[in-house]
């Protein structure tokens, strides 16, 4: 199929733009189902989690999942900690950004963002709740939507050329 045929005519809507959108809306309502299904209590984190995640391939999607899950585990953890055993301020608050970054940075891996983002959820989203378990849900709401997002790149990946099969 050409670039011309690849254009609905009715505003020249590019098929390959018709088919990302199609992927991601598929992607972003799976991952909202299966957190629902898990009774997770947030589950708007996973579709929020897919469409974050969702990428052109798989092969870009990858790498950037693994830092997207390690950061998530990170942020969870030290949130979880902090919360527990120090009392809400913005000091706390401060100190755990800035371990998250030297964590980050002697681990070697680029997942400051990540972390630093899910560990301001966790200390800052005042559920009722104690401390682990706010971690644990934002842990597993935001991991089914990684999971999600990665198994539907994986099966129905996007077109390489406009008009392409996928």
């Amino acid at each position: 199929m050409n670039e011309q045929m690849s254009k609905w005519s009715f505003g020249q809507i590019n098929l390959r733009a018709v088919k990302q959108s199609a992927r991601t809306a598929v992607a972003a309502v799976a991952s909202l189902l299966v957190a629902h299904l898990l009774r997770l209590p947030e589950a708007y984190w996973a579709p929020i989690a897919t469409l974050i995640v969702m990428q052109s391939t798989l092969g870009a999607a990858l790498p950037i999942s693994g830092l997207r899950f390690a950061g998530n585990a990170l942020g969870c953890i030290l949130g979880a900690c902090l919360a527990t055993y120090f009392p809400a301020n913005i000091f706390v608050f401060g100190a755990g950004v800035f371990v998250v970054g030297i964590v980050s940075a002697l681990l070697r891996l680029e997942m400051y963002r990540f972390a630093s983002i899910t560990l301001a959820i966790v200390l800052l989203a005042g559920h009722g709740q104690p401390p682990r378990m706010i971690a644990l849900h934002r842990f597993l709401e935001v991991s089914v939507g990684i999971v999600v997002a990665l198994v539907l790149t994986a099966l129905w990946p996007e077109s390489q050329k406009p008009g392409g099969k996928g």
